[in-house]
Parts: structure tokens; C-alpha cells; sequence
């Protein structure tokens, strides 16, 4: 099994190629194949600074390796389109010698000219093809010694497919089926460009063919391009090595009416793409990575943007998802992004996540916050009683920096709600007893407390309340006896008695 994944540089990494790139990893892992990142910059004019590194930054934080790359190179070199120019232009040339491909000598205004013409006729989709083609300035419509001619001159010329008229293409596509196209309603796409480049249409096909690609794992925007495809590796006489096709579906906005873009993640206040990047009018566009999303979540949510394992599990570590991924259970239709479900599955795995990995996260938390001297044994205890109420790991200061330093942001509405008389005698009573007692520790508190609600005749949802707002702002937290032993007896009291 040998997969790749091929962006272009021409912008910055959208979270739907990553989606593509983890579905083609998973795939190649579970089967002990080949990933290979191929960079398509072929389409030099929309070429973006830094889009290269973004891609490379992106997949180090996903965790995905590629077994060759532009970075760290591979028997099928090199990896960059623009690096491997003179190979496509030999095999266009192959193409013109077995008459599957022609020289166009049309200029823009020519072009330009035909398209009205047809469009003036009614046909509101003109196409170069094998009807308007023999109307044109082509190695097809010239004699042999005028495009001679035009080639030794230097004229600007590009190289086109030459599709049959009347002919069924059929390609079987292991998500969508069977795909069948007539090739009259196919155009002669260009394959090299005036400035000698080629388009993605041949090198595409040539490099999946000279790199041995066994399986094409790709978006179904270039579903339109398999026939094409298809029809090419025809020409070149490579049926045989022709790869198994995978037409994977787009993501969909919230509202499900359009593909998820940039525009929509800007509207809505979320992020599509991995990481955050500055663009060119100053202006930043945010990334998961830094809005605090765990690499496994993120990876764990986007795998289920089309795919599902067919059980009711949906917590997948990056193993588990590569044992279980196959492409026959991806879907066909579209999936809507959900923000709130991706942060659902941040919070799954952070609520998972051994300590260990997020000690030095949740220090770093605390020292920003001016707390630099805690307890290693106490953190973690903190952190089990807070993490399952944070979505992101610095939810950790606003869940649990009462701990730390006093309580922000006090429910004074509720406070005010239940503060009577016959509670505050209760805690006066209970602190009394707290200052008083050589034990301080989570048992003796509890049964204290107990103890003056039976005397008191008060009830949990009384007096419960009332104490946790006093220790920690809120009414609803960890474990309240615990709290109070990792507070410490004096900080305990201290709070306690604001109402005495």
C-alpha cells in the first residue's frame, strides 16, 4: 500500500485537507504501507510564502509521520512538483507521439473569441472539445509544417488532452461506485502550460504513476477529474498500475448549505484551521492548536467528519483509529462541522489525559497567575476535582483558582438568596467546632457538619450551598470536604467566617 496526500501552497492548510491527509494515514498504517507527502506547486502565481512550513508544522503537531516528503526525502524523489518539471514535459510529449495529446497555438483573445461565439449560440458552458476544437489554432487543425514552424519560432503554445468523441468512461470508485462519464461531455484539458509547467491534470497522474501510489485517497471536489483521470492512464498504456480511487465528501457548514470556509469559521467564532497564522492585511485567523485543543482530539474529531466504526465508541486514540479506519465506511454525503461537538471531544480526551502529560501545562497555568509554590500531590488532586468541568485545559484557572488564591467572581444573588440567621448561627457553630478540633482532615469535617444540620434541623440543599460559595464563589464544585483539607484549616476558617 503506497497513499500520498498533495496539497498545494497556495494558502494555508484548511482543516478538510487534514481530514484527507489523516484518512489516507490511517489507511497506509493499517495495512504496514507508505504515507508520502507530495507538494503540487505547479501554480506558481498563487504561490503562498510559508504555506510549505505550515504544513509541515501542522502534521508535526497531529502526530502524523510521513515515510517521504520534501523534508526527509524517499526513493521516489524529489517530492516538490516544481523540482520534477522536466519529467512531465517528456511525458506530454509521449502523449503527442501516440496522438492522445496536440499543440495549441490559441491566444487568449482567440479563446475569448470562441467562448462568446458559442455562448452567443446558446450554449452556456463552451468548451474546448473535440467539436470546437477543429475550429481552432492547434497542431489538429495546422499542417505539420506550420506548427513546425510556430514550434521553432518560439511561439507561446500549451498541450492539450485530445478526448475521443462519443465514448463512455467508467471508473470504479471504492466510496461513490461506479463512475460513468461520456467523453462528449468532456473537454481537452490543458496539460502544459505556456510557461512550461504542467497542469495538476498531468502531474498528478504522472506522479502518482512513477511514485508506485497503489490507492488515490482525495477530496471529492476532484470527483469531476476522475474520467480525465481515468482516460490518461488509458493513453499512457498504465491501466494495469492505475490506482484505486477514494472520493472522500466534503465538510459542510453548521447549517449544512455549502462548504465549511474560512468565512463561516470568522462569522461564527471558530476555527478551520489547525493552527493560527497572520495574514497578509495584519489581520490573525485562529487555529485549534491555539484556541487550546488537545493534537488526539483534534485528530479524533476530524475522523469522524465522514467516517464512523459502526459502533456506538467515538473516543478513538490515533492507534485505535488506524486499527479500525476503512474506507467502506465513509460516507458519501457531506458532514456538518459542529463546533460544540469538537469541543466535546477535547474535553473526552483531556478528561483521559495521564497527569504526567499535563503537569507542566497546568504549572505553567499557575505561575502565569503569579502561583508558583504548590504541592505536586495536591495539583494532581486539584485537577482530579476540577478537570471534569473544563473543555480546554486552561478552563483549569477559572475552574479551580480558588485553591489558589481567593475566590473571583462570588455568587453574591445566591449568597444573598439563602444567607439567614438560622444558617450563619449553623456555620458559626461549625467553625467553632473546625477551630477547636485537633483533627482536620475530610472524614472529621463531614461528620462536624452533619452533626450541626441534624442539631440545626437544616437540610444539605440549605446549608450546602451557603459553604461552597463561601470556599470557592460557586455552589457547585468538587467534593466539599475535600476541598476544605486542601485549602488548609486556616484558609478554611479565614472564608468561612466572612458571615460569622
Amino acid at each position: 500500500m503506497r497513499v500520498r496526500y498533495a496539497p498545494s501552497p497556495t494558502g494555508y492548510q484548511h482543516i478538510g485537507g487534514v481530514r484527507t491527509a489523516l484518512y489516507n494515514y490511517f489507511f497506509a498504517k493499517k495495512y504496514e504501507g507508505d504515507f508520502i507527502l507530495r507538494i503540487e506547486d505547479t501554480d506558481q502565481s498563487r504561490f503562498v510564502a510559508g504555506a510549505e512550513k505550515y504544513i509541515q508544522e501542522t502534521f508535526d503537531w497531529c502526530g502524523v509521520k510521513f515515510d517521504e516528503s520534501p523534508w526527509n526525502g524517499g526513493a521516489y524523489g524529489p517530492y516538490r512538483q516544481s523540482e520534477r518539471k522536466p519529467i512531465y514535459k517528456e511525458y506530454a510529449l509521449q502523449l503527442i507521439s501516440s496522438g492522445h495529446a496536440y499543440y495549441a497555438f490559441d491566444t487568449t483573445e482567440e479563446l475569448d473569441a470562441m467562448r462568446r461565439n458559442l455562448e452567443s449560440h446558446g450554449n452556456p458552458s463552451p468548451q474546448y472539445n473535440s467539436i470546437t476544437r477543429q475550429y481552432m489554432k492547434n497542431a489538429l487543425t495546422l499542417p505539420q509544417n506550420e506548427v513546425n514552424r510556430r514550434l521553432e519560432a518560439g511561439e507561446t503554445y500549451v498541450i492539450r488532452i485530445k478526448m475521443p468523441r462519443n465514448e463512455d468512461i467508467k471508473t470504479y470508485d471504492i466510496i461513490r461506485g461506479w463512475v460513468l462519464v461520456n467523453s462528449s461531455q468532456m473537454d481537452d484539458k490543458v496539460l502544459m502550460k505556456s510557461d512550461g509547467m504542467p497542469t495538476y491534470h498531468l502531474a498528478n497522474v504522472v506522479d502518482d504513476y512513477t511514485m508506485k501510489i497503489s490507492h488515490v485517497i482525495r477530496a471529492d471536489e476532484w470527483l469531476p477529474s476522475l474520467p480525465l483521470h481515468t482516460y490518461m492512464y488509458r493513453c499512457f498504456g498504465w491501466e494495469q498500475d492505475m490506482p484505486q480511487f477514494a472520493h472522500v465528501p466534503v465538510m459542510l457548514r453548521p447549517d449544512g448549505n455549502g462548504k465549511l470556509s474560512k468565512r463561516d469559521g470568522d462569522r461564527l467564532g471558530f476555527a478551520v484551521f489547525p493552527l493560527a497564522y497572520q495574514n497578509e492585511d495584519g489581520s490573525s485567523s485562529n487555529g485549534f492548536r491555539e484556541m487550546g485543543f488537545l493534537h488526539e482530539a483534534f485528530v479524533n474529531l476530524l475522523a469522524f467528519f465522514g467516517w464512523n466504526p459502526g459502533t456506538t465508541q467515538e473516543i478513538f486514540t490515533m492507534e485505535e483509529l488506524i486499527a479500525e479506519f476503512n474506507l467502506e465506511r465513509v460516507g458519501k454525503s457531506g458532514s456538518r462541522f459542529d463546533f460544540e461537538k469538537a469541543k466535546w471531544f477535547n474535553h473526552q480526551h483531556l478528561i483521559r489525559k495521564p497527569f504526567a502529560e499535563l503537569r507542566d501545562h497546568l504549572m505553567a497555568i499557575l505561575n502565569n497567575n503569579g502561583v508558583n509554590d504548590i504541592d505536586q500531590n495536591n495539583l494532581e488532586t486539584i485537577w482530579s476535582f476540577v478537570k471534569e468541568r473544563c473543555t480546554f485545559i486552561t478552563d483549569f484557572w477559572n475552574e479551580g483558582h480558588y485553591y489558589f488564591i481567593e475566590p473571583q467572581n462570588i455568587d453574591t444573588h445566591t449568597l444573598e438568596k439563602i444567607n439567614t440567621e438560622k444558617i450563619r448561627s449553623a456555620l458559626r457553630n461549625i467553625t467553632d467546632r473546625i477551630s477547636n478540633d485537633t483533627e482536620f482532615s475530610s472524614t472529621r469535617c463531614e461528620a462536624i457538619v452533619k452533626e450541626e444540620m441534624a442539631s440545626s434541623v437544616l437540610k444539605p440543599g440549605e446549608l450546602f450551598p451557603f459553604i461552597r460559595i463561601l470556599l470557592a464563589g460557586q455552589k457547585q464544585g468538587p467534593p466539599m470536604y475535600e476541598m476544605m483539607v486542601l485549602l488548609g484549616k486556616e484558609i478554611t476558617l479565614k472564608r468561612l467566617t466572612q458571615y460569622k
